[in-house]
């Protein structure tokens, strides 16, 4: 067996130094990378992990539990004012580090203040507005922009999306791993046919071979 001399360091088969213990936030992102969760989740349960921890003046997360857990999101909601989405998503990035990071799953955490969800209206631009915006946009901007609007992607999915992944025969488009790292289907806007296959370069989608790994970010 290989020895370690002092004047080197070993790394193991993971890429951590020899003889060194992950550290906890690399073990949260091994965890979450291991189950092809979204970057978006990555950088979110990472950074609840490390506020949980400095709000307990960097107690070690494996000797607190239920209470401590309350403590923090209490505080979230009381003293930070937190939305209520952002007090789900603290909540979810801890018990995500306790059940598969720690191997400690919690019990019920008794006695949060939750915080209150904000009653307001929601914005909604009219037919005519959405004409007035994409009137102004050109080129991919406005193909983006369509298929945000007429198929109801998100901008990431749009900007995904793959030519094998439209079906024109039934006028729909396959989302890959979208929210939840699950797939779905939508509508095709018939309007955005001819330009989708301008941008795949082809003269229609129906010509899947020559740009099957065409992407629309490309």
């Amino acid at each position: 067996m290989a020895k370690t001399t002092a004047g080197s360091r070993g790394t193991s088969a993971i890429g951590f130094p020899v003889g060194r213990p992950p550290r906890l936030l690399d073990r949260v992102r091994d965890a979450i990378r291991l189950r092809h969760l979204a970057a978006s989740t990555e950088k979110a349960y990472v950074h609840w992990t490390k506020r949980y921890v400095l709000f307990h003046r960097k107690r070690p997360p494996w000797e607190m539990g239920e209470r401590e857990v309350a403590e923090f999101l209490t505080h979230l909601a009381v003293e930070e004012r937190v939305a209520e989405s952002t007090q789900n998503q603290a909540l979810a990035g801890l018990l995500f580090l306790y059940d598969h990071v720690l191997g400690q799953p919690l019990a019920q955490c008794e006695g949060i203040v939750r915080a209150k969800r904000p009653k307001r209206l929601p914005s909604v631009l009219t037919p005519e507005e959405v004409q007035r915006v994409l009137a102004l946009l050109t080129g991919d901007q406005w193909l983006a922009g369509m298929l945000l609007y007429g198929a109801g992607l998100r901008l990431l999915e749009a900007l995904r999306l793959r030519i094998k992944d439209v079906d024109t025969s039934r006028s729909e488009l396959t989302i890959r791993e979208a929210k939840g790292n699950k797939d779905r289907v939508t509508v095709l806007p018939e309007c955005v046919r001819t330009h989708l296959a301008r941008h795949f370069g082809g003269e229609s989608l129906d010509c899947r071979v020559a740009v099957a790994g065409a992407i629309m970010a490309a």
